[in-house]
């Protein structure tokens, strides 16, 4: 079977696997909400860094300073990334209510209610928050998909107040919301009450136990491996990689950075690998296929097309963006670059791994702004210089890859040209 024949093959098995993938209403609302809650984890990551400048300085009268105020210095983060499930809980409903035409604020705002009942414990008058951050995020999810599901039976059955049409739309959206945030306060608290009583934990600690062999596997070599592979593949046939498999990991990957923050910001170990800064500014740095040094490489190309190509999009792949060069080139469908952009990522991720695994460059601590230069969101996410030499090394390596099947293409392409300019 010839390349051609195999990447139809491909082809035809992959587009309608990652199509239902992108129109699964569930998958795509927790991805969204995910997604929507990393600027409150950015904010709460780089509130603790007074922490690090105080471990950074050891001691003297700035580190006594800040020792003496790290409670008012670092409160920031008590209320993002310490409460980061509940704005979960409400973004992952507004997403999915949104997918089916119903209210998106009140029914956000049930899911919070379901995911504090869920979620928190009042001890002598006192509200518990130990499971209203990182550690409730899977219980965030649950909350809302269950909010918005009830929501939309009773309204589909016709279960709900309807006021007449005379009435102001609020005052009509408030009472249609009564009887399923009814319904759905009942049901939190019995689920709550009835966990408790039967396991002796309270829901989020027995949720993470039945999903800890899920949880735990998405943060080894393997999971990012196949993560990587399916993200490249994807792309090289035209469909959005990061787009597709962001709907599984991004849970995952969310949930561990909020843990790390957490953990970090608690004098605790640093545990998780894969989280959503690690994703792009180490295994993806300067864009899908990390390719900033094919780039670099056709803005010198003897080849005049490769080199306007190169020219336009060596901006855009500084910041992470690499859509020209991946359409522009084009990457897709392009036999030449089919080695270097979908299996060459791998070995980045196998080196990246090795890095933080063996302690040589820390672990991600902090979610970086996106769409930053190579190296800099590394460094911000981990507080480490040796982060931005394993981005130049994991760079270069890439380099190396793509040179000889650039050469090649580089060929290929002053051929056409000649006979384009003879003719």
């Amino acid at each position: 079977m010839n390349l051609s024949a195999q990447q139809e093959v491909l082809q035809k098995l992959l587009v309608p696997i990652a199509n239902n993938i992108a129109q699964q209403k569930h998958l795509q609302a927790i991805k969204d909400g995910m997604i929507a809650i990393i600027p409150i984890i950015i904010v709460g990551s780089f509130s603790l860094l007074p922490v690090a400048i105080k471990n950074l300085l050891g001691e003297g009268s700035v580190a006594d300073f800040i020792g003496a105020h790290l409670h008012g210095l670092t409160l920031a983060s008590q209320f993002t990334t310490g409460l980061v499930s509940v704005y979960a809980a409400f973004f992952i409903a507004n997403a999915l209510a949104k997918s089916y035409g119903i209210s998106t604020l009140i029914t956000g705002v049930s899911a919070v209610i379901m995911h504090i009942i869920l979620s928190a414990a009042i001890t002598d008058g006192k509200l518990s928050t130990t499971y209203l951050g990182a550690e409730g995020l899977f219980t965030s999810i649950v909350s809302a998909i269950i909010t918005v599901e009830i929501t939309r039976m009773m309204i589909q059955r016709k279960l709900v107040i309807k006021m007449p049409a005379s009435v102001p739309p609020m005052v009509m959206e408030s009472f249609l919301a009564l009887l399923p945030l009814t319904v759905t306060v009942i049901i939190a608290a019995v689920i709550s009450v009835s966990i408790v009583a039967l396991t002796g934990q309270p829901f989020p600690q027995w949720l993470m136990t039945i999903l800890a062999p899920a949880v735990d596997s998405m943060d080894t070599l393997p999971a990012m491996l196949i993560i990587i592979f399916l993200t490249q593949l994807l792309w090289f046939f035209g469909l959005h990689g990061p787009a597709i498999t962001s709907a599984v990991w991004v849970p995952f990957a969310v949930t561990y950075g909020a843990a790390n923050i957490a953990a970090w910001g608690a004098g605790q170990p640093v545990e998780h690998f894969f989280t959503f800064g690690y994703y792009y500014a180490l295994l993806q740095v300067s864009g899908s296929g990390l390719t900033i040094g094919l780039v670099i490489m056709m803005c010198f190309s003897r080849s005049k097309n490769l080199s306007s190509m190169g020219k336009a999009a060596i901006v855009p792949s500084c910041f992470g963006i690499n859509e020209p060069v991946i359409f522009g080139t084009p990457v897709i469908l392009n036999p030449w670059l089919f080695i270097p952009f979908v299996f060459g990522p791998l070995v980045v991720t196998c080196l990246c791994y090795f890095a933080i695994s063996t302690g040589i460059v820390g672990h991600p601590i902090a979610e970086p702004p996106g769409f930053l230069p190579p190296g800099v969101g590394a460094f911000l996410m981990t507080l480490d210089i040796k982060a931005v030499v394993l981005v130049a090394v994991c760079l270069l390596l890439m380099t190396a890859f793509y040179y000889p099947f650039f050469k090649a293409m580089e060929a290929q392409e002053l051929r056409k040209e000649n006979m384009v300019r003879d003719a």
